[in-house]
């Protein structure tokens, strides 16, 4: 016998299915949902129901209890309960399908004693137990005002301590904001999350957790599902997910429990899957998604959640803008760079000897000689040392690493002096030329480069990647070149090539320290006079390097323009190349069809003037077309 369980207030879809029931000859008896308690079944019976996800519980609880099959009739509005059990939008399809009964059964989740069917929500999660349907058809701007809505919410969460226990005594503890609990995959960003590792006839439910150590960190994931519409090839940073049959779960402050919309209990909660529980009327698509699980495994990801004592009680006050680094990796940074700031004979021994071979690479103009002298210069090391030390306003630490920064600059600078004195070689090669015209470009490299040291220096993993960093930012070769135009006499070259040294060890210093911020390793009140600081040295050097920019901008400009140069002068065809410009004074070879005149060498320098657009020295050689 096949009973239609229904409610007042969706009677006129019963009636419309009804009628369509009636041209298929199986018998269907109404129930109204009051008088489903005195139903009396029998082996064979099959149940169908309409209505709201409250009501659709009641009889799912009701046939798992009585063993009997059950089929959904969903209303049109119902999207998401149709995509949580493949059940087809078409009227006349999702009777055809309630009707007919199924032998498979389904897993329940329980938690405590209340069936829940689309999702469980402990704490707040936002936007992890909302669903990515409702914004497939939302423009790009709706999906950004959601997207900043979503942050407000973010940034009045904060931490609270959890313990849970799983089906195996695993106890498990960390801090976190809230979780989501799902059975099947119904289309809530949670669940997309874990598709891959979501089966429905598994025996095991899955929590998802969130555990954003930083509003940056998390707002990541957040632009990637509503601004760019994608989901995360990987879990994000700030999720973990456990799955078992079986969870008991605590937390240090009493959290609101939502299921499935519904506000109906606090934490302490025991989550239970009930085992091949229901035999229900889904479609097709929802078994293929779901492989025969050939052994049940408890599976959690939880360890990089944060767990440390101090940072979760940091945590519990409010999510930081920016991540907070650990106890155990702070003190194991600090103690790295404390090292590697001291002045000691090893640091000395191979900053003169990268000296020695970048002088000599700088004289034989060799780019790889110079590379190597990069990597072995252990100058990068003090200058990520200063950058903690302002960040952190931490004396030692920032006089140290400055003391092995200033006597290491005046032994590289001494070194190639005496280099220079010794040999008697005076000729500027394109190495040297290289480091004499710094500009606000090579400002950018430096912090960039910082970015990457510093950023490398709190990563144990990429730590290697510090020579990489060391070769795109040059130290010692401009300081060389500095001690060269010392031996040389030559000034302009001395102060050309120091430029660009402080342009890289300011830049450095400020970029590593605002990564290190960015990293949590220190709080904004401490580092706000710091950085201070250091953006006021790095505005100082900029005008320089502004200036220098303005010039080569100027000087391109020109090259580019004579380039194209092209003149009749009497009858005799005259364009120019090897355009160089340096200062007021441009040099270049005239290719001419004949000689020129001294008459029409005025002229044409009177032309170059008009193409420039002021006056300046021409020195020039003459070529002569056959």
């Amino acid at each position: 016998m096949h009973y239609y369980i229904y409610t007042k207030s969706s009677e006129a879809f019963v009636q419309k299915a009804l009628a369509y029931i009636s041209t298929k000859e199986i018998a269907v008896e109404l129930v109204e949902m009051d008088a489903l308690e005195n139903l009396v079944l029998k082996e064979g019976d099959h149940l169908l129901v309409t209505g709201n996800v409250y009501n659709i519980k009641q009889v799912m609880a009701y046939a798992y209890v009585h063993e009997v099959s059950l089929g959904i009739v969903p209303l049109s509005e119902q999207k998401e309960l149709m995509a949580t059990f493949a059940l087809s939008s078409n009227f006349e399809e999702s009777i055809d399908k309630a009707l007919k009964p199924c032998e498979k059964k389904i897993d329940l989740l329980y938690c405590d004693d209340t069936l829940v069917l689309q999702e469980l929500v402990i704490g707040e999660v936002p936007p992890l137990d909302s669903f990515s349907s409702s914004m497939e058809k939302q423009s790009l701007w709706e999906r950004t005002q959601v997207f900043f809505n979503i942050f407000k919410k973010v940034r009045h969460l904060s931490h609270t301590s959890f313990t849970m226990t799983t089906a195996k005594e695993k106890v498990l503890k960390f801090s976190a904001v809230g979780a989501v609990g799902v059975q099947y995959n119904n289309r809530t960003f949670a669940s997309k999350l874990i598709a891959k590792y979501l089966k429905f006839n598994d025996a095991r439910l899955s929590l998802v957790i969130l555990s954003p150590s930083s509003i940056f960190q998390y707002m990541g994931y957040i632009f990637q599902s509503h601004i760019l519409k994608r989901t995360p090839d990987s879990l994000p940073t700030s999720v973990g997910y456990i799955h078992s049959n079986y969870l008991k779960i605590e937390a240090q402050k009493k959290l609101t429990v939502t299921i499935d919309s519904e506000r109906c209990m606090q934490t302490p909660i025991i989550l239970e899957t009930k085992s091949e529980g229901l035999r229900l009327s889904v479609g097709e698509a929802f078994w293929e998604k779901s492989s025969k699980v050939k052994e049940i495994k408890e599976s959690v990801k939880v360890n990089h959640l944060p767990c440390d004592e101090e940072l979760s009680t940091y945590l519990g006050k409010s999510i930081p803008l920016f991540t907070h680094a650990g106890k155990e990796q702070f003190a194991a940074l600090f103690k790295n760079l404390r090292e590697e700031s001291q002045l000691n004979s090893t640091f000395m021994t191979l900053l003169i000897l990268a000296t020695m071979i970048a002088t000599f690479g700088l004289y034989i103009n060799s780019a790889s000689v110079i590379i190597g002298a990069m990597i072995l210069a252990p100058l990068m090391k003090p200058i990520v040392g200063v950058s903690m030390g302002i960040l952190r306003q931490d004396s030692s630490l920032l006089l140290s690493g400055a003391k092995s920064i200033g006597i290491g600059v005046m032994a590289v600078v001494f070194s190639a002096l005496i280099i220079a004195l010794l040999l008697p070689l005076e000729q500027l090669t394109s190495e040297m030329n290289g480091r004499l015209s710094p500009t606000i470009l090579d400002m950018f490299v430096a912090i960039i480069s910082g970015v990457a040291a510093a950023y490398a220096k709190s990563n144990e993993k990429i730590i290697g990647s510090l020579a990489g960093v060391a070769i795109a930012v040059a130290l010692v070769p401009p300081l060389a070149v500095s001690g060269i135009g010392l031996g040389w006499g030559e000034w302009a070259m001395f102060s050309s090539a120091l430029l660009l040294f402080i342009t890289n060890l300011v830049g450095i210093i400020l970029a590593a320290s605002l990564t290190f911020l960015v990293l949590g390793f220190s709080p904004i009140h401490v580092a706000k006079k710091g950085i201070f600081y250091a953006l006021t040295l790095v505005a100082i050097v900029s005008v320089p390097l502004y200036i220098s920019f303005i010039h080569m901008k100027r000087e391109i400009g020109i090259q580019k323009r004579l380039t194209k140069f092209e003149a009749t002068i009497g009858s005799k065809m005259v364009h120019l190349r090897g355009i160089e410009l340096q200062g007021k004074e441009l040099r270049c070879e005239v290719i001419a069809s004949d000689i020129l005149s001294k008459k029409e060498k005025v002229k044409l320098k009177k032309l170059i003037a008009d193409e420039v657009g002021e006056e300046l020295k021409v020195v020039v050689s003459f070529w002569y077309e056959l």
